[in-house]
């Protein structure tokens, strides 16, 4: 069985490198390495404020309730459900918006057609880690005086016109999680230039409390511990090479699988680096001859995991249905979504078998 997915981890003997002071002093938490992950994410991403936290979750839930939001936060059906998820923590109502039939990622023109006197914000998603339309988003949250964040859980290590994602908007959050291209086994980050918003951010993540035992605001225990965070020192120098493989991967797989037709994948922006943290296709049952789920089983037959990253699509998902709205694209591209494996471990033979079982199931549905 080739395995969806097969985490890519830091040498053990530099993460203990890392570690080893920090356990021998006992300060394990919210302490000195934490604090140089920070630093050098900041660096890395060109932003003045990176604040480590407990999960992407954790700091998008931060992120809304450090801005002070009330009213409705438009964002995307098409992501995973933390997203929305946060959105709902903070009693804020979700205003779902359509994606664009190209890139998949939110739709602008969606957005704005959304955008009522009780908006308070807008959460972009880079799906995939294919950056999403963060000029024309950030034009409309500054024609409408709203905030704007992006859930970055994808992202690192992507590029949107030659800045590097975690530089847009109010604050991006990225995620760490073992399928993702920086691994700290759990993990998040805030990435900002606002100083207040990071302040608050710092303060949240420790039930609000900045050391005065007097909560600035209603926080929770969102620290990162400080192996997660040697984990990321150590895991740094291997992002852009993970990145690389991933897009060797991808184009492979675009070049051979949409000449099957009815087989369709996001576009990827000129100038825009996409990590590829999941590549997927759409599978128009129409022109291919066999549905999204009928190609899914026809791989596992040949010993290929996959998954449908994302179905359903968050309007459809019991917890969202009172704020289900008409999403004609992303129902359509959710329906039909399979996501492939694709990882930096995978060798050219294993890429080869995954082309060669969908060439396969391609060529006995056209010869039936």
């Amino acid at each position: 069985m080739l395995r969806f997915l097969r985490p890519s981890l830091p040498p053990l003997d530099s993460v203990i490198e890392h570690y080893r002071a920090v356990y021998e002093s006992g300060m394990i938490t919210n302490a000195a390495l934490v604090a140089r992950f920070e630093a050098a994410a900041a660096e890395r991403i060109g932003v003045k404020h990176c604040v480590a936290v407990s999960s992407c979750t954790s700091g998008l839930l931060l992120v809304l309730r450090a801005l002070d939001l009330e009213g409705e936060v438009i964002l995307p059906s098409f992501t995973f459900f933390a997203t929305g998820h946060a959105v709902l923590w903070n009693r804020l109502r979700p205003v779902f918006a359509d994606c664009d039939p190209e890139t998949w990622n939110i739709d602008p023109a969606n957005v704005e057609a959304r955008i009522t006197e009780r908006t308070c914000a807008i959460v972009g998603v880079h799906l995939y880690g294919n950056p999403c339309a963060v000029d024309r988003l950030g034009d409309l949250a500054q024609k409408h005086n709203l905030r704007l964040v992006f859930d970055a859980a994808h992202g690192f290590g992507s590029v949107s016109q030659g800045r590097p994602v975690g530089q847009f908007g109010d604050a991006e959050v990225f995620s760490f999680t073992p399928t993702k291209t920086l691994v700290c086994g759990e993990g998040g980050l805030v990435a900002t230039n606002d100083a207040l918003l990071a302040h608050r951010i710092r303060a949240g993540r420790n039930y609000g409390d900045l050391g005065s035992y007097d909560p600035e605001l209603l926080g929770f225990n969102a620290r990162m511990p400080e192996f997660q965070a040697a984990m990321g020192l150590a895991g740094l120098e291997h992002v852009d090479a993970k990145i690389r493989r991933h897009n060797e991967i991808a184009a492979q797989y675009t070049t051979e699988l949409t000449k099957a037709k009815g087989l369709a994948v996001p576009e990827v922006r000129a100038d825009d680096l996409c990590s590829f943290k999941d590549y997927s296709v759409a599978v128009d049952p129409e022109i291919f001859g066999l549905t999204r789920d009928q190609l899914a089983a026809a791989m596992l037959k040949e010993s290929i995991e996959t998954k449908k990253y994302f179905y359903p699509p968050l309007h459809q998902q019991k917890l969202y249905r009172e704020y289900a709205t008409s999403l004609p694209v992303t129902e359509r591209i959710s329906s039909q979504v399979l996501s492939l494996p694709i990882y930096e471990s995978m060798t050219d033979e294993d890429v080869e078998l995954v082309l060669t079982a969908a060439q396969t199931v391609a060529g006995q549905k056209q010869q039936r």
